[in-house]
């Protein structure tokens, strides 16, 4: 076989699966810093508890994907950036203020730590809006022109409201009591905003190509894919259906099944991600380059994937090993 046909493919899938990790781990945490503000002064203290062990390490996964972009596609790399200049400027600035907050709210006087909160808040905002609009910008191709810029608008609300709901879900699944009875309250207002969103890309993308279009809309593949929205739309009733049982069943103090909200929704995202890889593979840059035109030599890929082979496992090792120590309940919020 032509390692200047498969390597490409082998670290498509590689970022494609970087990228993935990243929005389902970092976007659930992101998804509690914008929820922050709605919760009471010690429910705060226990919504950082619940990601405080994880935070840090799951933007790793973003570190992964834009290194494998760089370093196996720079000609990809170097469009992509240079078109996102400034959304990823402006996520890097929110990337950077959840962090400040994060050690300074600690360390605070009382009078001084609702800034930091709002501060905290902010900055996951900030930071998940700016990716969705750099995932709106992507998918039109860098389009110019209001109506490209008003879907990547469209997309940046969307992801915020399936991080928000990936919060919400995850806040179900570690707290208990008011909080948790709080989080299905937020998780059942932010199912409606995901819902229309995902809807929106769904029926936006395939309009801004007419390839993208010809891949989901003619035979036989339109019966084969069809699946893919026939169980994210289940996905969707399943949550809209058992969001208000949970509610009652853990106001009557049985906690059962309250990882159903966080396991839908991560198979939610899964299936778009799904979508949207099947909707641009093979190109990496929409209508300019594929992964082949933007690969980087076989003698080099070869030596990325000896180094892939090693950082991968041990990000997974790492990110494995922290989720099964911190499993369970988030416990009362301790720096001593």
């Amino acid at each position: 076989m032509n390692a200047e046909l498969w390597l490409p493919v082998i670290f498509a899938g590689l970022m494609a699966i970087s990228l993935l990790a990243y929005v389902i781990l970092d976007g659930y945490d992101l998804g509690v810093g914008v929820l922050l503000p709605l919760g009471s002064d010690s429910q705060r203290d226990n919504m950082i508890a619940s990601i405080g062990p994880f935070w840090d390490a799951n933007e790793t996964w973003l570190v992964l994907g834009v290194g494998l972009l760089l370093v196996a596609f720079p000609m990809a790399h170097g469009i992509i950036l240079g078109e996102l200049y400034l959304p990823v400027a402006l996520m890097l600035l929110g990337l950077i203020l959840r962090g400040v907050a994060f050690d300074f709210r600690v360390k605070a006087q009382a009078h001084h730590q609702p800034a930091w909160n709002a501060a905290f808040a902010a900055g996951s905002l900030l930071a998940a809006a700016s990716q969705g609009v750099m995932l709106g910008r992507y998918l039109t191709g860098f389009a110019p022109g209001a109506a490209a810029w008003g879907f990547a608008l469209l997309a940046g609300a969307g992801l915020t409201a399936a991080y928000v709901l990936l919060g919400a879900g995850w806040l179900i699944m570690k707290t208990e009591g008011e909080l948790q009875q709080r989080a299905t309250r937020w998780a059942q207002r932010a199912l409606l905003g995901t819902g229309v969103a995902v809807a929106a890309v769904s029926i936006a993308t395939p309009l801004a190509s007419a390839r993208i279009a010809a891949k989901w809309f003619t035979l036989p593949d339109v019966l084969l894919l069809l699946p893919l929205p026939l169980v994210t739309l289940a996905l969707f009733v399943l949550l809209a259906v058992s969001l208000p049982r949970l509610a009652a069943r853990q106001a009557a103090g049985n906690d059962g099944f309250c990882w159903l909200p966080f396991a839908a929704t991560v198979g939610i995202v899964l299936l778009s991600f799904w979508g949207l890889a099947y909707s641009v593979f093979p190109e990496i840059v929409i209508g300019r380059l594929t992964i082949w035109q933007a690969a980087s030599d076989a003698e080099a890929l070869w030596v990325i994937l000896a180094g892939a082979a090693v950082v991968l496992p041990t990000i997974i090792g790492y990110t494995v090993f922290a989720y099964r120590v911190f499993w369970g309940k988030a416990r009362e919020l301790s720096y001593s």
